[in-house]
């Protein structure tokens, strides 16, 4: 831990708060809400406020529990409380000139845990969301094999499958904010991403079914969808680790998520995860498809494009605070927020609550998984002061999340792909939070 050499850049305790302590803290702003019924007022940061004459707080009873409610299978199928309606996927009206070749944005700062909701997974579409029976649809896999398959979903549900927790991130994930900070929601800066379990066959054990031929170095993938699809995958990570997925968080596939198959590259661009999977063919060489060249590719500052630069890239972003998670009163919280990386585990994290002046190293808060989000935490005694909010990570490789200065310096600023560089909150005086972008 560095020690902050410049006390008007302080915004905490450089002594770290004990979990005791802040137990203690919140004990004690309830014992105050109880005496002088102002205190939990003024900590209120939720979007719903508590009429006190209504008899809802303690010793009082509420009126809901006063009465019966709805019986079981009111909703068949579960539905998320009426109180949570504002956790839901947006988009960005201008960034697309339709809904049907466009993207709408996960709730990332509302996420709890490392799992994403089905509902919330964020959407990619090149031509809108195919209506697909599962009874008809039919995966081939030809080229330069042995023994070409053309395998039914029923086929599939017969082999031996796995289940595996990743992340999914579109290469254009935090691309708006390339050449300055523009977006007003982590939704928005950030959101073009989930993390979920998914279940499904090993592409490893089909193509080992098929006899792949030794001059088979990449695979195309073509979704069943209007646009067709496709991207060229190197035979090197299908034999890895890339799945078929015919399963989404326990159940079967979501429409917008490639139902009833779809492939999974984990810790790969977003769009070689192809949804709606019809077709694998193997060949000795890549496709350069319209997806793999005209778009997501890397236009470099002498004009090139880089091809082909799949693995997404070491990164992370503080979820409280946010501009969706604001500090509504002076004192003990915990800064939080999620941590990932395409080339493995996440090892380590730093915060700064001094734009990166001084850091302090971060508790990684929960599982740690290959390839998939890791919560990190840090105690933070808020005294009303302004602050930038910065978070800095590291993977099992060693590769250290960049700034913007460093990644420019590699990626220029034409790309809207692979930004992973480190974000600024500015926390400010009122515990709102606005994106900046630190020169």
């Amino acid at each position: 831990m560095e020690k902050n050499k410049n006390p008007g850049l302080t915004r905490e305790k450089q002594k770290r708060t004990s979990r005791r302590e802040v137990l203690r803290g919140i004990a004690g702003g309830i014992t105050g809400t109880a005496m002088a019924g102002s205190a939990f007022a003024a900590a209120d940061t939720g979007s719903t406020k508590i009429d006190k004459t209504h008899g809802y707080l303690p010793p009082d009873v509420p009126s809901w529990s006063k009465s019966l409610g709805p019986g079981v299978v009111t909703h068949p199928y579960g539905q998320p409380s009426k109180f949570e309606a504002d956790v839901v996927r947006r988009n960005v009206d201008w960034l697309t000139a339709d809904r049907i070749a466009s993207v709408s944005f996960t709730p990332i700062a509302d996420i709890k845990g490392i799992i994403t909701p089905s509902g919330l997974v964020f959407e990619r579409h090149h031509a809108g969301i195919p209506d697909i029976n599962p009874d008809h649809h039919r995966l081939m896999i030809h080229g330069l094999v042995e023994r070409p398959l053309v395998l039914s979903m029923s086929d599939l549900m017969r082999l031996p499958s796995v289940s595996k927790i990743h992340f999914l991130e579109c290469a254009a994930n935090g691309g708006m904010e390339w050449r300055g900070a523009q977006m007003d929601r982590a939704q928005f800066t950030h959101g073009m991403m989930a993390c979920c379990e998914w279940t499904g066959v090993m592409l490893s054990t089909l193509l080992q079914e098929t006899g792949a031929a030794s001059t088979a170095t990449w695979l195309l993938a073509e979704g069943a969808d209007g646009a067709k699809m496709s991207r060229s995958i190197p035979m090197a990570k299908a034999m890895d680790d890339a799945m078929i997925v015919f399963a989404q968080n326990g159940e079967a596939l979501r429409p917008e998520q490639g139902y009833p198959l779809r492939l999974l590259t984990p810790g790969w661009e977003g769009n070689t995860s192809i949804k709606w999977l019809r077709r694998l063919e193997l060949g000795d060489q890549p496709w350069h498809h319209r997806e793999e060249t005209s778009k997501y590719t890397d236009l470099m500052a002498d004009g090139q494009a880089r091809e082909f630069t799949f693995v997404q890239e070491c990164n992370s972003l503080i979820t409280t605070p946010c501009p969706e998670n604001p500090l509504r009163a002076k004192g003990k919280y915990q800064i939080e927020g999620l941590a990932w990386s395409g080339r493995g585990k996440i090892k380590h994290v730093d915060v700064s609550v001094d734009g990166g002046v001084n850091w302090r190293e971060a508790k990684l808060a929960g599982p740690v998984f290959n390839k998939a989000w890791t919560r990190f935490s840090l105690d933070y005694d808020w005294d009303g002061s302004p602050a930038l909010l910065q978070s800095r990570s590291m993977d099992d490789t060693g590769y250290v999340q960049p700034t913007y200065e460093q990644l420019k310096q590699v990626r220029g600023t034409n790309s809207i792909y692979h930004k992973n560089a480190i974000h600024t909150w500015q926390l400010l005086a009122t515990g709102d939070v606005v994106n900046v972008q630190l020169a």
